[in-house]
């Protein structure tokens, strides 16, 4: 399965409306913006992936993927692994890349991703996830509309200067909700980002109040109380309140980052979401250090249609799909149509419940009339291309020198290749092991 071609879109989904993200605030948001990738082998098996974008920032990554793909196996996940830990060498973090070699793996198999992972199928349970700021009342009426729809728990946010105000918000939303739709709250502290207007910034004694009150009020979960680097407040907080703790959602070293945070008991729930952690392979090492730590896991899914899909096929597999909840991105005019706006079929829920995809690879088809319409191609890489921009960058002497040198190396990766086949090694299946790739 040697990668022959690989495409790169911008795409930006239209919002129907303004959303105002809690995590950036003052900078309202009218595009879902990502980036687009799609490999196909030399037989034909295409696979796809997104990574979450602002604007057009990655418009040179095709010159890095071109050389450090193209003639690659996507199978050979270990290598495949390899190849994006280089980028992140160079300043680009790309795990959200490998998916798209799951995605190829699921296909040339003939099953789901999360089969591949040992699920099986059937449905998860979701919870609504806001995305927007809003006052008690405005809370309790969102609250009640989601549960009206099935959903059986909410997640709100909360992002006010001042402490009391955010108090105040979780009251007033437990208040106006009642105690039968079990709520979660997010503060967005882990990765603070202020370049528009102020964002609030929480000290321990902040977290505590907050997570004492959301205790009292009985919330199942407090997202991301403090910066995502302070383990030890992190855990020193965990250790004060018995309202869960959540967080990792861009914890992005991989299972060395949440190892340590396992040791600490950071959190009670892990969110890591694949398309930031480093790949499928690497967070779902990062799942089996979560169980065998007795904590538990449920992924962040808020970026894209793809994104989500990624997760899901994740969750699906996982241990915790019948004990904890999938997150389910839902805050008109923040809608499944705007998060799934290139997919053939969105993920609609049905009364707050998904049925795990049944086709092979991440489950979903890419709509070429929708590619067409949101999306603008800006790279493609062939082998022949890739020739021709080594001449044109280096001189026809360095060129060649430098195809022959990888050319050698993937001659012998291949030889070891069907050496790992002959003892009947899987070797897409030997990235989940940890110390692989």
């Amino acid at each position: 399965m040697r990668i022959a071609e690989i495409d790169l879109w911008h795409v930006a989904i239209p919002v129907e409306g303004t959303f105002y993200p809690a995590w950036i605030p003052g900078m309202p948001q009218t595009e879902n913006r990502f980036d687009l990738i799609r490999i196909r082998t030399e037989s034909g098996i295409e696979g796809w992936s997104a990574g979450q974008a602002i604007a057009k920032e990655r418009d040179g990554l095709g010159s890095l993927l071109g050389p450090y793909f193209i003639g690659e196996h996507a199978d050979d996940l270990p290598s495949i692994r390899q190849r994006i830990r280089e980028l992140g060498y160079l300043g680009q973090r790309m795990g959200w890349i490998e998916a798209a070699c799951w995605d190829v793996v699921g296909k040339a198999r003939g099953k789901p991703v999360y089969e591949l992972l040992g699920g099986h199928g059937g449905t998860v349970r979701l919870y609504a996830s806001t995305g927007q700021v809003r006052m008690g009342p405005e809370h309790a009426a969102v609250i009640q509309a989601r549960a009206g729809e099935g959903f059986e728990a909410v997640k709100l946010r909360v992002h006010a200067p001042a402490l009391e105000d955010d108090l105040a918000a979780i009251r007033d939303a437990r208040q106006g909700a009642g105690d039968k739709v079990v709520l979660g709250v997010d503060a967005n502290q882990a990765w603070r980002v202020a370049v528009v207007a102020d964002a609030p910034r929480w000290d321990f004694a902040r977290a505590l109040a907050f997570c004492k009150e959301a205790e009292g009020l009985g919330y199942l979960w407090v997202e991301e109380p403090l910066p995502m680097e302070d383990y030890d407040g992190l855990a020193k907080l965990r250790a004060a309140t018995e309202v869960n703790l959540a967080g990792g959602e861009l914890n992005s070293s991989g299972l060395p980052e949440f190892a340590v945070m396992l040791e600490k008991g950071c959190y009670d729930w892990y969110q890591p979401d694949a398309t930031f952690t480093g790949g499928i392979a690497d967070t779902w090492r990062i799942v089996q250090r979560v169980k065998a730590a007795g904590a538990r896991y449920s992924p962040h899914t808020w970026t894209n249609g793809v994104g989500f899909a990624i997760n899901l096929q994740l969750f699906g597999a996982s241990p915790f799909r019948e004990e904890t909840l999938l997150e389910y991105p839902y805050d008109p005019p923040w809608v499944p149509e705007v998060r799934d706006g290139i997919l053939r079929q969105p993920f609609l829920h049905q009364r707050g419940k998904l049925e795990l995809p049944k086709a092979p690879g991440l489950g979903f088809e890419i709509d070429p009339r929708a590619l067409r319409r949101y999306g603008s191609h800006y790279f493609r890489g062939t082998r022949t291309r890739l020739a021709v921009s080594a001449v044109i960058d280096r001189g026809v002497k360095a060129a060649k020198e430098a195809g022959a040198t990888r050319g050698t190396r993937l001659a012998a990766r291949d030889r070891e290749l069907l050496d790992l086949e002959a003892k009947g090694v899987d070797v897409a299946m030997e990235s989940l092991r940890e110390g692989t790739g």
